[in-house]
C-alpha cells in the first residue's frame, strides 16, 4: 500500500496577515514515514528530494516569496507574463491558487528544495497550510509540471495536474483539515440549522385570536445539542503573542487549536474533524453510564448516547443561484444548492431509514452523504436512505440540482447612462410565477451596488415595495416581512432616474489588482458640446477604460460591470422538488418519537445583469 493511499498530516502552518507563523503543528511519525520514503526513492532515480521540512521561519520566508512572485497570496492560477519557469502560476491550472508548492531557502535548486502539495486556505486574518504525506514520484511529477514548455492541459490528460491530484486523497483530507481549523480560528464553529414549528402554548381561543390579527408561530432553530460541547476550557483565549493583531482580529486560541489537533489526528491521521464532538468529550469524559449495550457497536460519530424526550427533525435547506441576462445571445443559468440537516434525539444505537422523494423532478447533478448515512440504488423518482444519526444537529446531505419550478425572481434590469453623473434605470420582474401554495415567499428585496459611485439623488417609484439610498447602493424592498407572497405572482416595476457625484477618473495602480495595471492621472472636467447629446457607447467607453481587474477572489469579476442582486426566502416545499415524507420515516428499533419536516428556500448569487450593458458569461461549444 502506498503512502497516499490514505491521509496523513505531515505538518500545519497557520500565518498571520503579516506573514508570520503564529501557529505550527508537525508530526514526527508521519515525517519519518516520508523521509525513508525519500531516501529510497532518491536511491533509485539519483535525485535529491528536499526531505526535512523547513522552520518556521524559513517557510514564512518561502510564502513571502512566493507571494510577491504570484502577485497574491492565493497567486494568478493561470500561466500570464508575470509568471516564472517552475512557478505554480507556470502550471497554468486554477487549482494552483489552493495548492501550492514552496521553494524553501535556494529557489535555483529547482525540485532539490521544492515542499508539495501545500493545502492553502484563507479564513479571516489568517493562511492555513497543511502539509499531506505524498509519494516522491508525486512531488517529482509536479516539479516537471512546473517546468513544462507547453501551457494549460487537455481533458483527461495523464500528466495533467489534475490527473495526479486523482491519485491522491490526502488531498481531499488536507482540505477537511484546513476548513476546520479555520472556522476553530475564526469562531465560526456553529451546528448546522435544523428548523422546527414552535407548537402552540395555549390553544383553542386564543389561537384562533392571534391567528386572525396576523401573529403565528415561527419556526426557530434548534439548539446546540449539549451544554458542555463548549466547554470553559475552549472558550477561554488561549496565550496570545504577535497574532494579536492591532486591526481588530480575532486572537489565536492555541490551547483549543492544540486540543483538536491532538484528538481529531493523533499521529497525524485524522480520525474525527468534528469540533463538537471533540470539545464535549475533553469536557465531559466518559462514565460507566455512557457505555453501548453490550451486542452493538457503537460509531466514532456518536461518542454519548442521548437520554431524553425522543424525536427526529429534518429540514431541508435550499439556495438558489442565478445569472439573469435577458438576451438572446447569452441563456440564463439557475441552480440549486440544497442540503438536509437533520437532528436525532433518539436514545440508544437506532437506525433510521426514509425515501428520499423528488429525484425525477429535482434532476440531481451530485450529491453526497454523511459517512453514517446508507443509500441504495436510484430509482425513478425515490432512493432508500439508511443512517444511524450522530448526536446534536448534522447534515445527513448535500446536493446540487435544477430549479424544477423556473426562477422565483424573473425578469430584467436595465441601466442607460445618459451623462458622465446621471443614469436612466428601469426594473421590470416577475415574482413567484407558477409557484403555488403551500409556497410561500416571506419576503424580497432587490439591490442596486454602485461601489465606484457616489449616490447623489433618485427620482423614481416602484409600482411596489419602499426604496431606500446609501452612499454606493439603492435598496428596493418589494415583499417585507409579515405581507408574504402565497399561491400567486406578481409583475412589478420599477423605472427611475439616479444621479452620481462629478466622475473622477482615478488612474492608479489598484491596491486590490494582481494584474499590475498602471495608468496617469486624468481629470473629468471635459467640456460636453452645447447640445448635451453625449454618445452613451462614448461614454462607457471612456468611464470604464482605466478601471482595473480585480482579484480572483471578487464575486463578479470585473468592477466594471453593472448587476443588480436579489434576495428572498421562500418556505412551504422546495424549489427543486425534493422532499421527505415524515409518515414514511421508520426506527428501528421501533419507538414512538414525533417527525417534524421544514423546508426553506434562500438566495445565493441571484444576479440580473444590466441587458445594456457589458456582462461575464460561460462560452458554449457550438455542435
Amino acid at each position: 500500500m502506498g503512502l497516499s493511499s490514505g491521509c496523513s498530516i505531515r505538518a500545519i502552518w497557520i500565518l498571520n496577515n503579516l506573514n508570520a507563523v503564529v501557529f505550527s503543528r508537525r508530526f514526527p511519525i508521519v515525517e519519518k514515514r516520508w523521509r525513508n520514503a525519500s531516501n529510497s526513492h532518491n536511491q533509485i532515480d539519483d535525485s535529491v528530494l528536499f526531505s526535512s521540512l523547513p522552520t518556521d521561519f524559513d517557510l514564512a520566508d518561502a510564502f513571502l516569496h512566493r507571494k510577491d512572485r504570484e502577485g497574491s497570496a492565493r497567486g494568478f492560477g493561470i500561466r500570464k507574463s508575470q509568471s516564472t519557469l517552475g512557478s505554480d502560476s507556470w502550471v497554468d491550472d486554477p487549482i494552483t491558487r489552493h495548492i501550492v508548492g514552496l521553494y524553501i531557502n535556494k529557489e535555483e535548486d529547482g525540485d532539490k528544495n521544492l515542499l508539495w502539495p501545500l493545502i492553502l486556505h484563507i479564513k479571516g486574518h489568517y493562511s492555513i497550510l497543511i502539509l499531506p504525506l505524498v509519494e516522491p514520484r508525486h512531488l517529482n511529477a509536479y516539479a516537471k509540471l512546473c517546468k513544462r514548455v507547453d501551457c494549460g492541459s487537455a481533458l483527461g490528460m495523464d500528466d495533467a495536474l489534475s490527473s495526479l491530484l486523482l491519485d491522491l486523497p490526502s488531498i481531499t483530507g488536507a482540505f477537511m483539515i484546513a476548513h476546520a481549523i479555520g472556522d476553530i480560528i475564526t469562531g465560526d464553529t456553529v451546528e448546522p440549522e435544523v428548523i422546527v414549528t414552535a407548537a402552540p402554548s395555549v390553544g383553542g381561543l386564543f389561537d384562533s385570536l392571534t391567528g386572525s390579527i396576523g401573529i403565528s408561530s415561527r419556526a426557530k432553530p434548534v439548539a446546540a445539542p449539549v451544554a458542555s460541547s463548549s466547554p470553559s476550557s475552549a472558550a477561554t483565549p488561549g496565550s496570545v503573542t504577535a497574532d494579536a493583531l492591532k486591526n481588530g482580529s480575532r486572537p489565536l486560541d492555541k490551547d483549543a487549536l492544540r486540543t483538536f489537533i491532538s484528538s481529531s489526528m493523533p499521529f497525524g491521521t485524522p480520525l474525527d474533524l468534528n469540533y463538537s464532538n471533540i470539545f464535549t468529550i475533553k469536557g465531559n469524559g466518559f462514565s460507566a453510564s455512557d457505555l453501548p449495550p453490550a451486542d452493538q457497536k457503537q460509531p466514532a460519530w456518536k461518542p454519548y448516547l442521548f437520554k431524553g424526550k425522543q424525536r427526529m427533525l429534518f429540514t431541508i435547506h435550499e439556495t438558489v443561484h442565478a445569472a439573469l441576462y435577458d438576451r438572446d445571445d447569452i441563456p440564463d443559468i439557475i441552480s440549486v444548492s440544497g442540503q438536509i440537516n437533520c437532528r436525532a434525539d433518539l436514545e440508544g444505537l437506532p437506525d433510521v431509514s426514509f425515501p428520499l422523494a423528488g429525484l425525477k423532478t429535482a434532476n440531481l447533478e451530485v450529491s453526497s452523504y454523511h459517512p453514517c448515512a446508507q443509500v441504495s440504488d436510484q430509482g425513478l423518482d425515490k432512493q432508500g436512505v439508511m443512517f444511524s444519526p450522530p448526536l446534536g444537529n448534522f447534515v445527513l446531505m448535500r446536493y446540487q440540482a435544477t430549479c424544477a419550478l423556473g426562477p422565483p425572481v424573473k425578469g430584467f434590469y436595465q441601466l442607460s447612462m445618459v451623462s458622465e453623473d446621471k443614469g436612466a434605470f428601469l426594473f421590470k420582474l416577475r415574482l413567484m410565477e407558477g409557484y403555488k401554495a403551500p409556497l410561500t415567499m416571506e419576503f424580497c428585496t432587490v439591490t442596486l451596488p454602485f461601489p465606484r459611485r457616489r449616490i447623489i439623488s433618485l427620482d423614481g417609484t416602484p409600482s411596489l415595495g419602499t426604496v431606500s439610498t446609501s452612499d454606493h447602493s439603492l435598496e428596493w424592498k418589494i415583499v417585507t416581512s409579515g405581507r408574504g407572497l402565497t399561491g400567486k405572482s406578481i409583475e412589478v416595476t420599477f423605472p427611475g432616474t439616479i444621479k452620481f457625484a462629478p466622475w473622477q477618473i482615478q488612474r492608479v495602480l489598484s491596491s486590490r489588482s494582481s494584474f499590475g495595471i498602471i495608468a496617469d492621472e486624468d481629470s473629468d472636467n471635459e467640456a460636453e458640446n452645447s447640445s448635451n447629446m453625449v454618445n452613451e457607447e462614448h461614454l462607457m467607453e471612456k468611464m470604464n477604460k482605466d478601471l482595473p481587474p480585480v482579484d480572483l477572489e471578487e464575486p463578479f469579476c470585473w468592477q466594471a460591470y453593472n448587476y443588480a442582486k436579489a434576495s428572498f426566502k421562500i418556505v412551504g416545499a422546495s424549489v427543486s422538488g425534493i422532499t421527505i415524507d415524515a409518515k414514511s420515516v421508520s426506527i428501528y428499533p421501533a419507538v414512538k418519537a414525533p417527525v417534524e419536516f421544514s423546508i426553506q428556500v434562500t438566495s445565493g448569487d441571484y444576479i440580473l445583469w444590466n441587458t445594456l450593458g457589458k456582462c461575464p458569461y460561460v462560452a458554449t461549444v457550438k455542435v
